[in-house]
């Protein structure tokens, strides 16, 4: 049985090892759904690798419209310059995948135009994959020392003595005369009967007449386009603003926020035939200063795009219907309820009271106990 014994903790020594030696390999997703593309604030890649360990043979990947960004592998003196000049390694194809074969610092950026200064760059710290601790060696179990047997106690059957009694004493109980004196009767007592007596009549006040109140007014709200991406490049194209625009109902007084970073992207409010073709000659309006907010005034099918070359067809541009704000029916006024007749309350009479009976019973006691003295004595 120990030699089993011996051979299973073996055995599991050997998974726990083999287990403990292979560490999985990650697989990170640069930016999550935002992706690679110029943030809407400069420290978004730095709040994103905060709380990831990164170690090495784990992989990034870098999802962005290929032909608008790319990814380099730099120095830290061209990450802190946001320099594009000698990079270690260089991908313009989407999506890119950079495995983690060194540890130390790693940083990435973007070497199109203004980029990297507008907040698309990356860094992290890898660290070398947890070494495996050697196993440790079986000990041979000890056996337990032998329990020493118990010997049950001896019990003694318990001795009673009989107990003894004594015969009771009875003596007899000494009996005197009773004593009989006479009862004092006092005359018998009756109460008034109270007169019974009406209710006051309530007095009845006319209920106020409710007038109906006016109609509320619909709340606007508020939409910041394409959620936490905001208004930028997105690797699904256009696509990305029309399935965010599907689900949701827009009426006039609502709100439009643009989220950008400033210098990298404008929005522009064009007709229907601009839009479909990305024209960006002779727009509504044009505003670049992020936050961008639009406020929808008129009923119809709204159109906005980027205007900076090639942003628009690469699928930053939006479209959505916008419909009039319906009112709330006002409640219809309440009538004037009924005035209900006054309903007087009788006091019902108290029940009649039994002193008389008492008073005769009385009476007859007294008499009674009277004839029984002279009797006796």
């Amino acid at each position: 049985m120990a030699r089993k014994l011996n051979v299973f903790i073996l055995v599991l020594v050997a998974v726990a090892g083999s287990i403990q030696s292979s560490s999985a390999q990650t697989r990170y997703v640069v930016g999550d759904a935002l992706g690679w593309t110029i943030p809407q604030d400069s420290s978004t890649y730095t709040s994103w690798a905060a709380n990831k360990n990164f170690n090495s043979g784990d992989t990034l990947v870098f999802n962005f419209t290929s032909g608008l960004h790319d990814v380099a592998q730099v120095t830290k003196a061209a990450f802190d310059s946001c320099s594009a000049t000698n990079p270690i390694s260089i991908l313009t194809i989407s999506p890119a995948t950079i495995t983690l074969n060194g540890t130390g610092e790693h940083y990435f950026i973007c070497t199109f135009a203004s980029h990297c200064s507008l907040g698309q760059k990356l860094s992290i710290t890898v660290t070398s994959n947890p070494s495996s601790s050697p196993a440790p060696q079986p000990s041979t179990p000890s056996s337990p020392a032998p329990v020493p047997a118990s010997t049950p106690p001896t019990t003694s059957p318990p001795t009673s003595s009989p107990p003894t009694s004594s015969p009771p004493t009875i003596s007899p109980p000494t009996s005197s005369p009773p004593t009989s004196s006479p009862p004092t009767s006092s005359p018998p007592t009756t109460s008034p009967v109270p007169t019974p007596t009406l209710a006051p009549e309530p007095t009845t006040t006319p209920s106020p007449q409710i007038s109906p109140s006016p109609a509320p007014a619909t709340e606007s709200t508020t939409y910041t386009v394409g959620d936490e991406s905001g208004w930028t490049i997105s690797p699904r194209g256009a696509a990305f603003y029309e399935s965010w625009a599907s689900g949701k109902t827009f009426s006039v007084g609502d709100v439009l926020v643009f989220n950008f970073a400033n210098g990298a992207h404008n929005v522009a409010e064009v007709t229907k035939t601009n839009y479909n073709s990305c024209t960006t000659s002779s727009p509504i309006s044009l505003k670049s200063s992020p936050p961008v907010r639009v406020t929808l005034t008129k009923a119809g099918e709204h159109f906005y795009l980027c205007a900076v070359p090639t942003h628009c067809s690469l699928g930053q541009k939006l479209a959505i219907n916008v419909t009039g704000r319906s009112t709330a029916t006002p409640p219809s006024a309440t009538t004037t309820p009924s005035t209900p007749s006054p309903t007087s309350t009788v006091a019902s009479p108290p029940p009649e009271s039994s002193a008389n009976t008492l008073g005769v019973a009385g009476l007859s006691v007294t008499l009674l106990s009277i004839a029984v003295a002279m009797f006796l004595y």
